[in-house]
């Protein structure tokens, strides 16, 4: 069982950068494989970063290749998502899952996952 709290979202220009954070509570943090999603009014949600146990592996949906980059601290039970060169288009609810997973496990997938946080707005203006 993680229970997971996201923060540092917030209302940012266009070109702008945000760092989000999620902090996980439970001792196994470092055996979960974490994700980051979003999801806009009146859209699905999907998927947007994800990152191994480890730290070593990292995947991205195309939208933010290049412009995000996810990242975790192990000893903090945290888990990041720095946003740069942000577009009105990443206006979002931003938030965190969890799944216990081995080295080489990925999903795409939300219902993959089995832990989400509350969820932290991104707004970026134009």
């Amino acid at each position: 069982q993680v229970q997971l709290v996201e923060s540092g979202g917030g209302l940012v220009q266009a070109g702008g950068s945000l760092r989000l954070s999620c902090a996980a509570s439970g001792r196994t943090f470092s055996r979960y494989v974490m994700g980051w999603f979003r999801q806009a009014p009146g859209k699905e949600r999907e998927f947007v970063a994800t990152i191994s146990w480890s730290g070593v592996s990292t995947y991205y949906a195309d939208s933010v290749k290049g412009r995000f980059t996810i990242s975790r601290d192990n000893a903090k039970n945290t888990v990041y998502l720095q946003m740069n060169s942000l577009k009105p288009e990443d206006t979002a609810v931003y938030y965190c899952a969890a799944h216990p997973a081995g080295s080489s496990w990925h999903s795409y997938a939300p219902e993959d996952y089995d832990y989400w946080g509350q969820g932290t707005q991104v707004t970026v203006s134009s």
